[in-house]
């Protein structure tokens, strides 16, 4: 069978994100002075771009002087819909676009928010930078290590600013976290334990908007990127969480944002080894991403096996008890994201340190509430650490600092994902070689 047309190959993409990288973005980008104002375009009017992204341009825009001027998306539904959307809360109405090289070539824009879906955002990312774009990428970056490394090395070789949508690292009380684990008062880090329950059976379901969307009213070959080729779905379309290669679904969606302050709090760039356990328990709706994980990271220093610590995530999408939660255990105490509190709990006590002669190993109790406001960042609404990392965001592509959630970042957090569906679809312990850029099977 022939290639489609507007299909670009694996080895193609990668010449993308080559040209990418060779070719100074300042070639396309305006000049910005101080207080110019910049032009947004919208890559994927999706759902996390209207309950999140938009409110906060509706607080930040006139402040920091951005406009959204232009959507692109490639099915005619959702570009009608935020051409409305925006106009309604923006008071402008943005140019409509049906894909995102239509809008490259017309120049249009200085930067984009790039929201769309899960196996994309580092395929539209190369293209941005190429295009000389600016830019705030969703999470996760990728989930293949191809589509991860073209992506940072796209950014690393160009001079644009692009923020993840990684928000805890804007949010006051992670940075709060992140200074006092960094400060040594918390000790060694021995243990963390993430969860991420809901009880949705309807959790990335799109049923009426399956029945709606017809094939020609979108373009299925532009909406796979670099994929292989595949017959239309409008399931995988809509529902692309649900399905590989589109999504991982838990690790994707969920996982990333808590591995993420695993990196940020150590400074460790990615897991030693990774094994994973799960399946498809409850929802047997055709989905193929499972219900239910449990995922066990082993962390600490690559050169010395005898240091380190584990990390256990567990997830799933069948009973909500437990939440989202993200705690840290050290030998004196225990530090709870839920509830922004430091406390002694669990800490080695006088009683069972004196049977050898130690001491007492116990953490002053401290509430990061007092000076920050409580948010596990779980919500995936308008929260105000997405609105926080938007405006370190704009105020970066203003100051051309690296902004909170960097590239790098984004790239570890690849690694770990990348780790991740190998183990769930090998069920054997995965290491990372670097110098390869690759998955190695244990």
């Amino acid at each position: 069978m022939s290639k489609p047309k507007r299909q670009i190959r694996r080895r193609e993409f990668l010449k993308v994100a080559a040209a990418a990288a060779s070719v100074p973005a300042a070639r396309y980008a305006r000049i910005l002075g101080a207080n110019d104002r910049v032009r947004v375009g919208i890559v994927g009017f999706s759902d996390r771009f209207r309950q999140a992204h938009l409110p906060a341009y509706a607080k930040l825009g006139k402040e920091l002087n951005f406009e959204i001027v232009a959507v692109s998306d490639i099915w005619s539904r959702r570009r009608d819909e935020g051409q409305a959307e925006i106009e309604k809360v923006m008071g402008t109405k943005p140019r409509p676009f049906r894909n995102n090289e239509e809008m490259y070539a017309a120049r249009a824009t200085d930067a984009v928010v790039i929201s769309t879906a899960d196996f994309q955002h580092a395929y539209h990312g190369v293209e941005a930078m190429h295009a000389g774009q600016d830019a705030y990428i969703e999470k996760p970056v990728a989930h293949r290590i191809e589509d991860a490394t073209a992506i940072r090395d796209a950014v690393r070789q160009s001079d644009r600013v692009v923020q993840i949508g990684t928000q805890r690292r804007s949010a006051a009380n992670y940075q709060m976290a992140n200074e006092y684990i960094r400060s040594g008062k918390f000790g060694d880090v021995v243990m963390a334990e993430m969860t991420w329950n809901v009880n949705q059976p309807g959790r990335w379901r799109r049923p009426q908007l399956v029945a709606a969307i017809r094939e020609q009213d979108t373009d299925w070959k532009r909406f796979l990127c670099n994929l292989p080729y595949e017959s239309w779905d409008p399931r995988k379309y809509l529902e692309y969480r649900l399905f590989w290669p589109y999504s991982s679904g838990i690790p994707d969606q969920w996982m990333v944002h808590q591995i993420d302050t695993v990196h940020w709090f150590t400074g460790l760039s990615r897991p030693r080894s990774v094994v994973a356990n799960g399946g498809i328990y409850l929802w047997k709706d055709g989905r193929k991403s499972w219900d239910t994980a449990t995922i066990v990271f082993d962390y600490g220093p690559l050169d010395d096996p005898a240091k380190g610590f584990q990390v256990v995530y567990s997830s799933r999408m069948t009973n909500s008890a437990g939440g989202t939660k993200e705690l840290y255990y050290s030998n004196a105490g225990m530090l709870n994201l839920d509830t922004n509190e430091i406390t002694p709990t669990g800490g080695l006590t006088e009683r069972f340190a004196a049977e050898l002669g130690m001491k007492a190993n116990q953490l002053a109790t401290m509430n990061l509430s007092e000076v920050a406001p409580t948010e596990t960042a779980a919500n995936t609404g308008a929260d105000s650490s997405t609105t926080a990392n938007i405006r370190n965001w704009m105020e970066c592509v203003r100051s051309r600092k690296q902004p909170n959630a960097s590239i790098d970042a984004g790239y570890s957090h690849s690694v770990a994902l990348c780790m991740t569906v190998a183990a769930m679809h090998t069920g054997r312990k995965v290491m990372f070689d670097d110098a390869k850029r690759d998955v190695v099977m244990g």
